[in-house]
């Protein structure tokens, strides 16, 4: 059997390890908040619960799709996707949450979560774009949007 043809799409080696290495952050962030998402999801309680179930269930089924374009992602540029709880540890700049918060905590932790992620976006879109990685940007746009948006409507419940 042969090996396969050296990867040759536009981006040097060092660029696409490099770009890589910021999607596995955003990667782990984003599943670390799944999870939380996942978990409040399921432990809601209060005046709130049925609102704040229906959401937090849209926003973790959305998360869980957008973990498989980022690892995918990953992979086209040559690199393994990193995988397993430790790992997600080390590269998360998201911390678990200890217990079960009450509601507008939980509220209040994702909203912390999704503008962490944003974070994580921003900077690996300077290196995206800096190797005129277009697919990547274009992920990371779109990320982007999607995490502003859901901190903004998570935001809107804390105000007042």
């Amino acid at each position: 059997m042969s090996a396969a043809p050296a990867i040759d799409i536009g981006i040097p080696a060092q660029q696409r390890a490099q770009i890589a290495d910021g999607l596995g952050r955003v990667l782990a962030d984003s599943t670390v908040l799944y999870a939380k998402t996942h978990g409040f999801h399921w432990n809601v309680t209060g005046p709130m619960f049925n609102t704040l179930h229906l959401m937090f269930m849209g926003q973790y089924t959305e998360l869980w799709t957008a973990l498989d374009e980022i690892a995918e992602r990953i992979r086209a540029l040559g690199h393994q996707a990193p995988f397993g709880g430790s790992i997600y540890r080390q590269l998360s700049s998201i911390p678990e949450t200890e217990g079960v918060p009450a509601a507008m905590e939980m509220v209040r932790e994702l909203v912390a979560g999704h503008e962490a992620v944003a974070r994580t976006i921003r900077s690996v879109f300077a290196v995206a774009d800096e190797a005129n990685d277009q697919p990547t940007a274009d992920l990371l746009t779109q990320r982007l949007q999607i995490h502003e948006k859901t901190a903004w409507m998570l935001r809107s419940l804390l105000e007042g």
